[in-house]
């Protein structure tokens, strides 16, 4: 992962890209023209604590796929996980604010993610690191914003019109894009017989 000093923004959509589709590549081009953002940097997770092991391809293989599903000057495919140890969000982010402290980021999640989001570890120190971008995915929208942790940063929305300032506002800080609505998953490819 190459730091230009012209790199100011970035979004990190981070996960394990078993394997990574359209959705990410999606949400990622969205985020660089909603937030006004340098680059996306997609951190390819070594696991998921809250995943089974088992159903993971090999490391090398997910990274490849993604940098292959990526396929844009601004989107950028990154070990960075793998490379300093690292499991969790939380650390991650502890991470890469310490090491990068001139970068204004922005976690990047799907509404998928939002709704279980009060699962992971440390997820209110995550909400208070950067701020956090999420787009919606059919059909999970409304556990999204019922879940716990959307209850509890509701008074940190901003609207999605405001979206540009979000990089660089003072966390926690959160917008949900509504009209983004694609249904691609990774579970569902795997378990494709194609």
């Amino acid at each position: 992962m190459l730091v230009d000093a012209q790199v100011q923004k970035v979004g990190l959509l981070g996960g394990s890209f078993n394997p990574a589709h359209g959705g990410h590549r999606e949400i990622s081009v969205e985020a660089l023209e909603k937030l006004r953002l340098d680059a996306v940097w997609w951190l390819v997770s070594p696991g998921n604590p809250l995943k089974d092991p088992e159903i993971y391809a090999p490391y090398e293989r997910r990274l490849s796929t993604a940098r292959a599903i990526s396929h844009h000057e601004r989107i950028v495919v990154s070990d960075f996980e793998r490379r300093r140890g690292l499991q969790y969000t939380v650390d991650t982010l502890d991470a890469l604010t310490s090491d990068m402290p001139a970068i204004h980021f922005v976690w990047l999640m799907g509404a998928d993610s939002l709704a279980g989001f009060h699962n992971w570890r440390n997820w209110r120190r995550i909400a208070e690191l950067t701020p956090i971008a999420v787009f919606n995915r059919p059909p999970y929208q409304c556990d999204a914003l019922q879940s716990e942790a959307a209850t509890a940063l509701a008074p940190f929305r901003i609207d999605a019109a405001d979206a540009r300032n979000l990089p660089g506002a003072e966390p926690p800080a959160w917008v949900f894009f509504e009209h983004t609505d694609n249904p691609a998953s990774s579970t569902a490819l795997r378990d494709s017989p194609n």
